[in-house]
């Protein structure tokens, strides 16, 4: 008999924070974000602080919290200050809590890593994608190289324990030797965790329409999966583990609030176009930044929608969340959750996946094999639809 989810009692220590405002946007992006006046992300930071003094407290002090976007540093020194003052009178944070915000290279300066760090925030994320200038702008990234470097370089002179840089790969154009390139560059740089991302083409990008015209030269997949190996092996034999899917770190360097969501954990969310995950429950916030602003003036929280996530959806999401990680989904916190076996209520599945050596197990834990990383998505697919709850 299944007992009560004891996640949908768990108080989130988690909340994500998006900003939405980029100075342009790329060509392969299509997340929630907007070219705004410097007037409008001041409304906007008003705006989301006040949404901040609407939301339920946690009742614990937080363990993590992520500033995402959008670029948040594209806002000004003093607009940081007012963000990071705002969110120290609401929330109370554990001693040594985890606040990450990202950043493009061409958006940050000494003046705001100062502010970010008098506030606490101890961990910045820099999107780079390449280090190839020619790379750089196909892409239609807003700065080139040096911007990189230099803006690593500041972020660890003034005090930053934990700074990432994101990679991407299977850019148009892009070659094997331009991927080994980057990483070397990573490495040169005082850097303790590293995002690599296969490039998607996403509806209603540019590049969508690009490479429906036939114009977006891709490397394919067969090198796709050479350039990821790459990365794999010069980061892990620099030093990094591959403890995530797409993530290195050094250790103790993990994305403490990515581990979050890898595992299922509840995290709440602020700000337009947000998704939060509280008591069983998922709900988005408005993704659109006249009715966002709209519903903060009249006082209501601009929540567009929420949904009870079922009792089947919530296993399938811890098993293939967990699939992402190297530690894999484990069998004894997932009979703590749920009160059944891993086993039981994915029989057919787990069996086939063991025989076939596409999963292999770890002490109470279950896996992907390193080999078998690149085919994750395959191996995901088998587990949609397959919990037996009954």
């Amino acid at each position: 008999m299944l007992v009560e989810d004891r996640e949908e009692r768990r108080a989130p220590q988690a909340l994500y924070v998006h900003i939405p405002f980029c100075k342009s946007r790329c060509f392969y992006c299509d997340f929630t974000t907007f070219v705004k006046s410097p007037a409008a992300m001041e409304a906007y930071v008003d705006a989301l602080t006040a949404e901040w003094d609407m939301m339920e407290s946690p009742g614990v002090p937080l363990a993590t919290a992520y500033f995402g976007g959008g670029t948040p540093t594209l806002l000004s020194a003093s607009l940081l200050d007012r963000l990071l003052g705002a969110l120290r009178r609401r929330f109370d944070f554990q001693p040594d809590a985890e606040i990450t915000f990202e950043s493009n290279p061409d958006s940050i300066t000494r003046e705001k890593l100062q502010v970010l760090r008098h506030h606490g925030v101890n961990r910045i994320s820099f999107g780079a994608q390449a280090f190839q200038d020619h790379l750089l702008q196909a892409i239609g990234r807003a700065h080139l190289r040096d911007a990189i470097e230099e803006a690593v370089w500041a972020a660890h002179e003034i005090g930053f324990s934990h700074i990432n840089v994101d990679l991407m790969f299977g850019l148009p154009d892009q070659t094997q030797r331009d991927v080994e390139e980057s990483v070397q560059a990573v490495l040169d740089l005082p850097v303790d965790h590293v995002s690599a991302y296969w490039l998607k083409i996403e509806p209603g990008t540019p590049f969508a329409k690009w490479n429906e015209m036939g114009h977006l030269h891709l490397p394919g997949e067969d090198a796709e999966a050479e350039m990821y190996e790459l990365v794999r092996e010069r980061l892990c034999g620099a030093g990094f583990v591959h403890y995530e899917i797409s993530n290195f770190a050094r250790p103790g360097g993990e994305a403490r609030h990515n581990l979050v969501y890898w595992r299922n954990e509840p995290y709440l969310a602020s700000g337009v176009g947000a998704h939060g995950y509280v008591g069983g429950e998922r709900y988005e916030m408005e993704r659109r930044l006249t009715p966002y602003m709209k519903a903060i003036a009249l006082g209501r929280r601009p929540i567009a929608s929420r949904r009870s996530v079922p009792l089947d959806e919530r296993m399938e999401d811890q098993v293939i969340l967990g699939l992402r990680l190297a530690e894999g989904v484990d069998g004894d916190r997932f009979m703590r959750r749920f009160g059944r076996p891993l086993e039981d209520v994915f029989a057919g599945v787990v069996e086939r996946l063991l025989a076939d050596g596409l999963l292999e197990r770890r002490g109470s834990a279950y896996r992907i094999p390193d080999a078998y990383w690149p085919v994750a998505n395959a191996i995901y697919e088998q587990w949609i639809g397959a919990a037996d709850i009954h």
